[in-house]
């Protein structure tokens, strides 16, 4: 039986793509993985690693998405889910449940991750401070 679905095929090799300084943050470099285009829209999935050491970080904001995770592949980050500071360590996997207001303030200077989000165009929504921010560990 041929396979009916719309979502197309998608192998994206590691020089298919270059990390670029167009995503979300400037301070981070995105590597986009195919699959938004492959599943029309319906889910994105990008390699995101560091750009430039942390000076103010992302900001209180939630997502309008219907799913998130972000699995660390290198390094460490250390983000404010609500009014819980949380560090995500290489090999750690955390599902952002929609809506979950967060704050990304410090990371390592070898962090990469994997973030997979559905709908790919999902919005940042600026939010209220939820709790005071720790300071980054200054690179040396």
């Amino acid at each position: 039986m041929l396979d009916r679905t719309t979502t197309l095929f998608s192998h994206v090799k590691p020089g298919d793509t270059q990390f670029e300084s167009d995503g979300l943050r400037d301070f981070f470099l995105y590597r986009d993985l195919g699959i938004a285009e492959a599943t029309h829209g319906k889910v994105i999935a990008h390699l995101v690693k560091t750009n430039r050491a942390p000076e103010k970080g992302t900001g209180w904001h939630r997502h309008e998405a219907d799913f998130q995770i972000v699995i660390m592949l290198k390094g460490w980050a250390k983000f404010m889910y609500e009014d819980k500071e949380t560090l995500v360590s290489a090999g750690d996997c955390v599902h952002q449940r929609p809506g979950i207001r967060h704050y990304l303030f410090d990371y390592s200077p070898d962090m990469e991750y994997l973030e997979i989000v559905s709908p790919a165009d999902f919005k940042s929504i600026d939010v209220e401070p939820v709790c005071d921010i720790p300071a980054p560990t200054p690179w040396k």
